[in-house]
């Protein structure tokens, strides 16, 4: 069976060009000489074993305190416990695209292939089974780690006449030093160190990914920072000019921004099964195997440490800057980013999974911003305000599902058995989701009116009048994205599309101008 699954940047089979040691005289290579290709990072471009780990505790997270006792038997004995608690869907894994190509080609010319990785063979077999152009496999067996020297021995044991060998990582140059014709995929840093060192010329490198800085930017999702523009509301419809709130307005940004990408990373190493099985969220860096979930969580514990030491600092920079705005209570915007980081961690736990419960979730998330920024400047968040973004941001929940849904719905035929893996619907449930969605979106609408004919609204605006202007801009805005959502044209993200979307940018400078004229 062969994978179909593709995958974005870099697909490139380099040569090393003509010469001792170079392409040509790979070309010419004895056809009898055996081919050795290593598993992870090589013919798949992410680390099986932490994938597995990663499965294991999304499914059973009590696992984990048995790690301890299992590493203590050895890595062997480790690989082999995880692979036999939980199994990858070895069919979506994130393949080399350029490697299997060249290694169905010399298949295709009757070379022997074979699967050489420290992977456990519980999992190496079911990858050899699913790519069918293997001639065996040798890994890890729980006893015995196949990498580096071990993984030599074995091959100058079963290849006594010489061997041809794929790999990736500096434990396999012992490997490319012995191999005829060396060959590499995606060399990590150390690998070339070491074969600069060994005065190893790689004959071909197989290369599919992207540029490190394109997939980190993608990663922590800098896009989404645009949601974080709410902790600016509270003390901009507060029409404050002081200094101090304005500068603390902007470290609980960039608090919340970092936290906010912490979370996408911790969301998209939990989701990592999941995102393999959808369209589009397979290209993400780490269900791509772009990125190591090991930097991964290496880069949400910085990014947490360096949010909680803004938060930590905005209290005495506001004091500093505005001795007559000292915050009542110092460590509020601390106690929201708290909230903020929980809920997010329980969403992606678990209530990502809940149908509704996923999308009340989502919008609190927004009305958390709200109150973290009052919090952070001391502007108190009106009920109207707050009541507005709770209707108005479930609106935008439900669409980000109903566009999900739609999206699947328009590439299967059996619309009403298709479920969203890794969530709590099906397409027979679009219709309820269109009306829950449109119906909220209005609500709110209805509650920004209330508003305007408020005393707080006369008291704020001396042209409170205008406000009306704009009831037809949130309209029209709210029921165009409903409209392309059931057309299926509507990114599943609306924050991306009113980002980027010309129309979008263009109501949103018609607001700015209509509540500019209103003051």
């Amino acid at each position: 069976m062969e994978s179909t699954q593709s995958q974005p940047g870099q697909t490139v089979a380099e040569d090393a060009g003509p010469g001792p040691g170079g392409a040509v005289a790979g070309e010419l290579a004895v056809a009898s000489v055996p081919l050795c290709v290593d598993l992870d990072g090589t013919l798949v471009k992410s680390d099986t074993l932490l994938d597995t780990v990663i499965v294991l505790a999304r499914q059973s997270p009590g696992w984990l305190l048995q790690f301890p006792q299992w590493m203590a038997q050895g890595k062997a004995a480790f690989k082999r416990k995880v692979s036999s608690l939980a199994a990858i869907d070895v069919t979506h894994l994130p393949y080399n695209q350029p490697l299997l190509g060249y290694l169905r080609q010399q298949h295709a010319a009757g070379r022997e292939i074979y699967l050489a990785t420290g992977a456990d063979t519980l999992l190496a077999e079911r990858v050899a089974a699913h790519v069918g152009i293997f001639a065996g496999v040798l890994a890890s067996d729980g006893s015995v780690n196949l990498t580096g020297h071990n993984k030599l021995a074995v091959f100058q044991q079963r290849f006594p006449a010489g061997f041809c060998y794929i790999g990736n990582a500096r434990p396999d140059v012992p490997l490319l030093t012995h191999c005829v014709d060396p060959m590499v995929a995606n060399p990590d840093f150390a690998l070339r160190a070491g074969m600069r060192s060994a005065g190893i010329v790689p004959v071909r490198t197989f290369r599919d990914s992207p540029a490190k800085w394109k997939a980190w930017l993608h990663a922590i999702r800098l896009h989404q920072w645009a949601k974080n523009t709410l902790i600016f509301l509270p003390v901009l419809l507060a029409h404050v000019r002081a200094a101090g709130p304005w500068a603390a307005s902007v470290m609980a940004f960039l608090s919340f921004g970092l936290t906010a990408s912490a979370t996408y990373i911790v969301n998209d190493l939990l989701d990592l099964e999941a995102d393999r099985h959808h369209e589009r969220k397979c290209r993400r860096p780490f269900a791509s195997g772009d990125l190591s979930p090991i930097t991964g969580a290496a880069t949400v514990a910085v990014f947490l440490c360096l949010a909680v030491a803004l938060a930590l600092l905005l209290p005495g920079v506001l004091r500093a800057l505005s001795p007559q705005l000292a915050l009542a209570r110092p460590w509020g915007f601390l106690e929201w980013l708290a909230v903020y980081a929980i809920s997010t961690i329980a969403y992606s736990l678990r209530l990502k999974r809940m149908a509704l419960v996923d999308v009340i979730v989502l919008s609190g998330l927004y009305t958390i911003r709200l109150l973290a920024g009052g919090a952070a400047t001391g502007s108190a968040v009106s009920p109207w305000l707050a009541a507005f973004s709770i209707f108005f941001f479930l609106s935008l929940a439900f669409v980000k599902r109903f566009s999900e849904l739609e999206s699947r719905r328009l590439h299967h035929s059996d619309a009403a058995s298709i479920a969203i893996k890794g969530r709590g619907y099906r397409i027979s449930d679009l219709e309820q989701l269109r009306s829950f969605g449109t119906a909220t979106g209005c609500a709110s609408v209805v509650i920004f009116a209330l508003y305007v004919q408020n005393e707080v609204a006369k008291s704020l605006y001396q042209h409170y009048m205008r406000l009306w202007l704009l009831f037809p801009v949130l309209l029209l805005w709210l029921f165009r994205l409903w409209f392309l959502a059931s057309r299926g044209e509507l990114h599943d993200d609306p924050v991306v599309y009113a980002i980027t979307d010309k129309r979008s940018l263009l109501l949103g400078a018609v607001v700015v101008a209509i509540v500019l004229s209103a003051l």
